[in-house]
């Protein structure tokens, strides 16, 4: 992956949890990887653990942000928030899977989507 990929994707990703502090979700990792795959952030609220995928676009050409999150993509992330569940107390907090799509525009304006529950563990 090129580095500017890689900046994109960095900068994307502080949006979102920055867009997630300020909606009062706690952050508890950020890049949490295993050997079988990785989560952006994992974030909670009274309610729920979140296992957030965060997908960062310059525009809409190749489709939204969101619709990069793939049957395949979705696996791989339940699997890590399992390996998540058996490593860490989570208490009554159920788990959800989210997705947070940032758009740049590119003249600095984002657009942030924030999809609620996803996908399921039953993907």
């Amino acid at each position: 992956m090129s580095q500017a990929r890689l900046a994109l994707g960095a900068w994307g990703e502080d949006r979102a949890a920055e867009y997630l502090r300020l909606q009062g979700m706690k952050i508890l990792k950020r890049n949490y990887r295993t050997p079988v795959g990785e989560i952006d952030i994992i974030a909670q609220n009274k309610k729920y653990l979140l296992f957030v995928e965060v997908k960062t676009r310059r525009g809409v050409t190749f489709g939204s942000p969101q619709e990069a999150v793939g049957i395949r993509k979705q696996r791989q992330i339940i699997r890590t928030c399992q390996w998540y569940l058996q490593e860490h107390k989570c208490g009554k907090l159920q788990p959800r899977f989210d997705v947070v799509a940032v758009l740049s525009a590119g003249n600095g304006n984002v657009q942030i989507t924030h999809l609620d529950d996803a996908f399921s563990l039953s993907t």
